[in-house]
């Protein structure tokens, strides 16, 4: 496995903006603020840097990680939102500025009035919507082999916790990030049986001993509408009852050769029944996003049918010169 892209940051960055960096606001952005406390990297909690060649972090791990940058960082709350159907600690970490965690509640309260709307006139929503903040969920280690998306979560809650750039302390004043573990069951699994060789040039994800969710095998994909799974019961009550986030972003990891990710927008048609806003926007975002990989010379995100591995699929940005997985 050989050392992963943080091209996952930057769709966050960008998915927040909601317009591509030529219409980015003029206003004076906040200065860079040093943290008082050290922030443990990942290499100095883990051994290694997370994407280094032949290096899996678990996840009890990540538990452990996470359980130490709370108490290193006030961008941080740690949430336990439920138990594995193994019975490990589901968890989502919350971070954002800690001016916005004083006041998490308020501005849970707001994202729900907005999300449900019920009994708002449209100028109380405006009032509601210009004084709450963008809640983001961001989830990862659904399918626990494609190993990416779980690495990615932790380097991605770190990478917010240590950002002192304008950009990053704009995004976090603005923003709640809701930084999510889809299956630990399945990231114990995966990441011990790779490790499990002492040799890591032997290492391998051949011969897994099972799939990786105890009931439901690879599909816990595909249990969201059915609500069976305990931790699909978990991200669903927090998602449809608590937080209402504005934007998913449900981290996968495949698609063709010298692909890095696929971002909308989709392949049409899309459902009539969905108000033409909600599509409008997620194409908006999708054109910030791609946007900002081409600025950035960030080859591999994919759209439309670059999703299939098929003769003719489009990308959007140019795959790297060579890839590995």
């Amino acid at each position: 496995m050989k050392r992963l892209s943080l091209l996952a940051l930057a769709v966050l960055l960008l998915g927040f903006h909601g317009a591509p960096l030529a219409q980015q606001p003029t206003a004076p952005l906040p200065k860079a603020k040093a943290q008082a406390a050290h922030i443990t990297t990942p290499k100095e909690h883990l051994g290694f840097n997370l994407g280094d060649d032949y290096c899996l972090a678990n996840y009890k791990q990540l538990e452990s990680y996470w359980a130490k940058l709370e108490k290193e960082s006030d961008r941080l709350k740690v949430v336990h939102i439920g138990t594995t159907e193994e019975g490990r600690p589901q968890l989502m970490g919350v971070v954002t500025s800690p001016a916005n965690h004083k006041k998490l509640d308020h501005y849970k309260a707001i994202a729900r009035k907005l999300a449900l709307a019920d009994g708002l006139s449209e100028e109380e929503a405006h009032k509601l919507a210009a004084e709450g903040k963008a809640v983001i969920w961001l989830d990862g280690g659904l399918h626990a082999s494609e190993v990416l998306c779980a690495q990615v979560l932790m380097e991605t809650l770190y990478q917010f916790l240590v950002a002192n750039d304008a950009e990053s302390l704009r995004i976090l004043d603005d923003v709640i990030i809701l930084l999510v573990h889809c299956n630990p069951d399945g990231m114990d699994l995966v990441a011990d049986h790779y490790m499990r060789n002492m040799d890591p040039q032997k290492r391998s994800m051949q011969g897994l001993p099972r799939l990786y969710q105890k009931y439901i095998g690879h599909d816990n994909n595909r249990d969201f509408y059915a609500n069976t799974q305990a931790e699909t019961k978990n991200m669903n009550r927090v998602m449809y009852r608590e937080w209402f986030p504005q934007i998913v972003y449900n981290h996968h990891q495949t698609g063709p050769a010298g692909t890095v990710v696929f971002i909308p927008p989709c392949r049409d048609p899309f459902d009539y029944n969905i108000d033409p806003m909600v599509i409008n926007g997620i194409e908006q975002i999708s054109s910030s996003m791609v946007q900002r990989f081409l600025a950035e010379k960030k080859p591999g995100a994919t759209v439309r049918s670059g999703r299939a591995t098929r003769p003719g699929s489009t990308a959007a940005c140019p795959p790297p010169a060579s890839s590995t997985t």
